[in-house]
């Protein structure tokens, strides 16, 4: 009884995520690095105002960091024209 890929597309959040990548990355990257914020400074004895600007600031680099890989997939949509010359009459 497996469904392939075509099962797994079904899926709500997954329809999601192919239709919007970038946000959907900055989304899995953002929990990662919450998660990992959380982890590591649970025991510092931070204030509430510290963790809010630690958090907002950990989203904000994760989406910093999708825009930045995002550079790369825009050089492959652009066709390369550095090599072509006009067409001869």
């Amino acid at each position: 009884m497996q469904q392939g890929n075509s099962g797994l597309l079904a899926l709500p959040p997954v329809k999601w995520a192919s239709r919007h990548p970038r946000v959907a990355a900055w989304i899995a990257l953002s929990v990662g690095m919450v998660v990992l914020l959380v982890f590591s400074a649970r025991e510092i004895g931070l204030l509430p105002l510290q963790w809010v600007a630690l958090i907002v600031a950990s989203v904000l680099v994760a989406g910093a960091c999708i825009w930045i890989v995002s550079w790369e997939d825009r050089d492959e949509e652009e066709p390369d024209t550095a090599g072509e010359t006009e067409p001869k009459n």
